[in-house]
């Protein structure tokens, strides 16, 4: 919590000090209250003197109204310090989450970043503005409620020396117990956050497979568990009150007794006494809300060790330092490869088995990779090496000539256009998704885009067109219209290498065709307008997709099973042969086995071994 407010607390200073100066002033009308009542009593009703009880009233009445003017600016000091740190503390947390690479991502997950950026801030929140308000006034006003007490009769002080030292040992007793429920509530809150986004994102899968009691039993475990460790912390707190109260109630009868005895021997007045009475409430009152304030700034202090937890990751990706690159030159492309893999290797997490082996290949500017292979093969994770979502283990990969390592990200990224596995669109319109790469894009070249990825058909059929409205997660489209239009904002903004992580899976085989013949009328017109030709990689697990590929790449549980052309990779390749018969028809497959020998290299230098790593091959 320290760290927190010395982090974001610089610029609410003034509000730190001007809120608590106010609320003492407050305090110290609340400690003159009794010995103006005192008075009343004494001088006024005692002596049945009119005048001085209404002497008196007037006084008090100009305190308390002093004493809620100051309050009322010490509470918009807090609302302020409060509000403007909580925003300050989402806006740097979702700024740094965004830097984090996908290894931090996954390591914290989605659902528990949203309940730290969410939940745990307002914990912060709360805390900030509790201790802006309450933080002084009620240590002050019990500590000068004591004082007062004992300045007034020494015998009755003794009362409070029994009653204070016994509500601070049921404090400590409950705070104890309690401390460790508060974590483990935060960390439950987590779970029911996990299961609520996989079951509302996942909703329609839910319903076609008839698991929404299933999905019910599990979100009521899930809460039932945090309601449970809500409810044991619950009732260690509800002792609190009571005990205290009693104590407190006790050492009132205490007083009044005693007082009662000291008032008929003439050594205190009546209104010394209810001054008394008035000062231990205020005293032990006052102990009863710092051990609640002891219990929100407990819940503060683990929501912000989680805070600084994410605040602290330092990111494993970063481009500190690392200067623009030099692209080639269109007429002197064939000396460069656009992507170079120097037996890269990664695993997801220390130990963790390699999701990616070894994997040694180049690509020339212009040219298609294609790469296929079974579930779980390391297709998408090998992809995701080349814009740096990810880093090597061991190995390099290479982008233009230049290690990925030593590109500024923002000039990687732009270079090497990206469409997801999953597509994924956002809130907005169809133009504002289609900015992202290029926002100062015109409608001309947005249109361009949409033609390459075979979208433009049903956009033009919106009757509001490029500024129709696109819901949260794109949901008010097909499957096959979001996967065309995440391509179509990949191609906005001319990217050199553009990567296709089984993007096309949910198109039909014709319009999927119809997409790979435009991307290569894209690189061809490129090169001829003077510019770099398209450099396209395809992940699937279609052969018609990746067969006309200048080079196709063979994964088998993150190493290169084969590496080469179609017809090369048919006779020298078993796992490569036998997912085409899986997949192609007999005519294709006997048109396969006939022919005299493997389609001729392409002119350009392709890095093909033609070896497959499978035993048999």
């Amino acid at each position: 919590m320290i760290e927190l407010l010395r982090r974001f607390g610089g610029k609410f200073h003034r509000y730190m000090v001007i809120g608590p100066a106010c609320k003492l002033i407050e305090v110290i009308f609340d400690l003159l209250t009794p010995l103006v009542i005192a008075q009343m009593i004494d001088k006024g009703i005692g002596a049945h003197d009119v005048n001085a009880v209404v002497r008196y009233g007037v006084v008090l009445a100009a305190m308390a109204v002093i004493g809620i003017s100051f309050t009322l600016v010490c509470q918009k000091m807090a609302a302020l310090t409060s509000q403007g740190m909580g925003t300050d503390i989402r806006g740097a947390l979702y700024e740094h989450i965004n830097k984090l690479s996908y290894a931090e991502l996954d390591r914290f997950g989605t659902p528990s970043l949203i309940t730290r950026i969410t939940n745990d801030v307002n914990q912060v929140q709360l805390a900030v503005a509790l201790g802006v308000r309450m933080l002084i006034r009620w240590p002050f006003l019990a500590v000068g409620s004591m004082v007062a007490a004992l300045a007034i009769d020494l015998k009755l002080g003794i009362i409070f020396l029994i009653c204070t030292p016994a509500i601070g040992l049921v404090f400590w007793v409950v705070m104890a117990r309690c401390i460790p429920y508060y974590k483990q509530l935060q960390a439950k809150l987590d779970r029911i956050a996990l299961i609520c986004r996989e079951g509302l994102s996942g909703a329609r899968v839910v319903r076609a497979f008839v698991r929404e009691d299933h999905e019910r039993e599990r979100f009521a475990q899930a809460a039932d568990d945090q309601a449970n460790t809500a409810i044991a912390v619950g009732k260690l707190s509800s002792i609190l009150n009571p005990v205290t109260f009693l104590v407190m109630n006790l050492g009132v009868c205490a007083i009044l007794w005693v007082g009662g005895i000291q008032v008929n021997v003439g050594e205190l007045t009546q209104g010394q006494v209810m001054a008394f009475v008035n000062y231990m409430t205020q005293t032990l009152t006052s102990i009863v809300y710092v051990a609640n304030l002891v219990v929100v700034f407990t819940k503060a202090s683990a929501s912000a060790s989680r805070i600084n937890e994410v605040l602290n990751c330092v990111p494993s990706i970063t481009d500190e330092g690392n200067q623009p690159v030099a692209l080639p030159e269109p007429g002197n492309v064939a000396p460069v490869p656009a992507l170079s893999f120097d037996h890269a290797s990664f695993s997801f997490g220390v130990g963790a088995a390699n999701a990616v082996s070894d994997v040694t290949l180049e690509l020339p500017v212009g040219k298609t990779l294609g790469i296929i292979g079974g579930t779980g093969s390391g297709k998408s994770t090998l992809v995701s090496l080349i814009p740096r979502l990810y880093d090597t283990g061991a190995g390099s990969v290479s982008v233009m000539g230049a290690d990925v390592r030593a590109w500024p990200l923002d000039q990687l990224r732009h270079v090497v256009a990206t469409v997801p596995q999953r597509a994924s669109l956002v809130s907005g319109t169809i133009r504002s998704n289609l900015t992202w790469r290029d926002e100062s894009a015109t409608d001309e070249e947005l249109w361009a885009a949409l033609d390459m990825a075979q979208a433009s058909e049903f956009v033009r059929n919106k009757p509001q067109r490029l500024d129709a409205p696109v819901e949260a997660g794109g949901k008010n489209f097909s499957g096959g219209q979001r996967q065309r239009l995440t391509i179509a904002r990949a191609l906005v903004g001319s990217p050199q290498v553009l990567i296709m992580d089984d993007s096309a899976s949910a198109l039909d085989f014709k319009t999927d065709a119809a997409l790979r013949h435009a991307i290569r009328e894209r690189s061809v017109r490129g090169a001829a307008e003077g510019g770099l030709p398209l450099t396209t990689v395809i992940v699937s697990q279609r052969v018609s997709t990746v067969r006309d590929a200048d080079m196709i790449c063979v994964l088998d549980h993150g190493s290169v099973a084969g590496l080469g052309t179609h017809d090369e990779l048919y006779v020298s390749c078993q796992l490569y042969r036998e997912i085409c018969q899986s997949q192609l028809r007999r005519e294709e497959l006997e048109g396969q086995q006939g022919s005299a020998a493997p389609a001729s290299v392409p002119s350009a230098p392709i890095a093909s071994t033609s070896a497959c790593a499978k035993e048999g091959c």
